[in-house]
């Protein structure tokens, strides 16, 4: 979460979809985004970090209310309680949303080493944990959809 709120305007790309990260250790990487996120940082960035900004803001890329860097403990509160909303969504907060894209990742055939740089692992041994999700995922729709599971 920390590498989030740590990010600056200059870390995002808009015309590649990209955003540089830095991750643990200094550790930098580039981690592209698709259209609905494009959307709505384009509509952020235009419309919605300039009516938050302040003196305090500085290249911070997400801003709170007073204008200042979002910290983490904000993003933790705002994404669990969207995140409460859902029915089954189960332990709620900005890891869900890592581990749920992971999964999805994963889950359409991406490399395991792909999810890794992405997601910054620095061991593989830490990303296949999601690959056991996505295996349980599959028998259990196997189950359910096989007429003699």
């Amino acid at each position: 979460m920390s590498e989030l709120v740590g990010l600056d305007i200059d870390d995002v790309d808009r015309s590649a979809r990209t955003v540089r990260v830095l991750g643990k250790g200094a550790k930098e990487r580039v981690v592209p985004y698709g259209g609905p996120a494009a959307h709505a940082l384009d509509d952020y960035l235009d419309r919605g970090r300039p009516h938050l900004a302040g003196e305090a803001s500085g290249a911070a890329l997400l801003l709170g209310a007073r204008g200042r860097r979002l910290g983490t403990r904000a993003v933790y509160e705002l994404v669990a309680r969207e995140l409460s909303e859902l029915p089954g969504s189960g332990p709620a907060g900005p890891h869900a949303l890592r581990h749920t894209a992971a999964t999805h990742l994963l889950d359409g055939g991406a490399d395991l080493r792909i999810v890794q740089e992405l997601l910054g692992h620095a061991s593989l041994a830490t990303t296949q944990l999601y690959t056991h999700v996505s295996t349980e995922r599959l028998r259990e729709s196997y189950r359910l959809a096989h007429p003699r599971a």
